[in-house]
């Protein structure tokens, strides 16, 4: 209805993984919430547009999920994460000539983190949402335009409605609208790379083990994923530099099925695709500031980084944990200044730390001469040879002191 005028506490602006998260964590915690996106969930792996990608939540994200209903739909379908183990095959040819093991168990009685499919995700996260009486969701409606206030701040929706909300949450993405719309500026790296997301099959069991091949152009990461149709199933990212990459992604499925064989260095036997290939371009992006007047960044909307180590999403949960705490401290004050100071000044500084180390972890990945690759491989061997160094660089990974 034009010109309809809602009230809520939290606006959430992005309905991508974080953006639903955030939806079912506010709802769950007792907060109205509406949440919107222009683009209505894609649910099915088969579905033009589904999102090819995997996430890995490392299990500091679990309790957040857990919170907010989410985890009890997700398990059933998660792959644990055992162990993440680091080959360099950056030698003159391309078999693995370094193998580094990192295993949970010398940290934790967990798994580092579960991995589930991207699109697999929207579709328990959409059908929580429907569970929570103060979270309404609003697929194919965008935010055009944002008013704020000391009081509060007004959202303007593609359906003409307008919004009046405590607290805006930008989670709309590394082009977010509600972030230009503050004036919060970026900072941007571009690699020249881009990565392949997609998912194979394959006659050796994963054995829960994550596994980052090293060679040049990227990492070619395998993650584990749940059996399918009886047969083990992996999911791949492969970041090669740009030209590379759209390369490999036009290829027939027999080429380059023979392509990912010989990047895989036969780990894990004969790969076979078994899903579309998506393409994705790498940066690194962060936000000058996190929060702006009755707003706070979330996500891709406060910062982008390739995805090593599988700290992408959790770095976004983490924001989602922080501030969510934050409005429960407090909850007549939400979304005032205080609070999103205390909100920028507690991950600004985390997520700087974090996106430096991956942009060093990623272009060491990309080295091509072969005495940096050398090097390269001589610097993982000293780490892991040290078992306090081990144990800290794995505690470091999943943001645990």
């Amino acid at each position: 209805m034009p010109d309809q005028l809602l009230k809520t506490d939290i606006l959430i602006s992005g309905g991508g993984v974080a953006g639903l998260t955030a939806a079912a964590a506010f709802g769950a915690a007792g907060f109205t919430t509406i949440c919107v996106d222009p683009t209505p969930p894609v649910t099915s792996e088969s579905d033009p547009g589904a999102d090819m990608r995997t996430t890995a939540f490392l299990h500091p994200s679990r309790g957040v999920l857990e919170s907010s209903g989410l985890w009890a739909r997700l398990a059933p379908y998660a792959a644990p994460l055992q162990i993440m183990r680091i080959i360099d095959a950056g030698g003159a040819e391309p078999v693995a000539r370094l193998t580094r093991d990192f295993n949970a168990a010398e940290i934790s009685d967990e798994p580092f983190g579960w991995n589930l499919p991207n699109w697999l995700l929207r579709r328990e996260m959409v059908a929580r949402l429907a569970e929570i009486p103060l979270v309404d969701f609003r697929p194919g409606v965008a935010t055009t335009g944002l008013i704020t206030r000391d009081s509060g701040a007004e959202v303007a929706l593609s359906d003409g409605s307008r919004v009046q909300a405590r607290l805006v949450v930008a989670a709309d993405g590394r082009n977010s609208f509600i972030r230009e719309a503050a004036g919060i500026d970026v900072k941007t790296t571009r690699y020249g790379q881009k990565a392949l997301a997609f998912a194979v099959t394959h006659p050796k069991p994963h054995e829960n083990v994550s596994t980052e091949i090293h060679r040049s152009g990227g990492p070619f990461t395998l993650i584990p994923l749940p059996d399918r149709d009886g047969q083990h199933s992996s999911a791949i990212v492969w970041m090669e530099r740009g030209a590379e990459a759209e390369r490999l992604a036009a290829l027939p499925v027999a080429e380059f099925e023979a392509e990912m064989n010989a990047r895989s260095t036969g780990l894990l036997g004969p790969l076979s695709l078994v899903t579309r290939r998506s393409v994705w371009p790498m940066m690194t992006q962060i936000a000058e500031r996190f929060t702006a007047q009755r707003v706070a960044l979330i996500a891709e909307a406060a910062h982008v980084i390739p995805p090593i180590g599988a700290q992408g999403l959790n770095m976004s949960l983490a924001d989602l944990t922080c501030l969510l705490r934050l409005c429960e401290k407090d909850p007549a004050h939400i979304g005032e200044a205080p609070m999103l100071a205390a909100y920028n000044r507690r991950r600004w500084p985390e997520v700087k730390a974090r996106e430096v180390g991956i942009d060093l972890l990623n272009r060491a990945s990309m080295m091509a001469p072969r005495p940096l690759r050398d090097l390269r491989a001589g610097v993982l061997g000293a780490l892991y040879s040290l078992k306090p160094v081990r144990k800290t660089l794995m505690k470091a990974g999943l943001g645990v002191r």
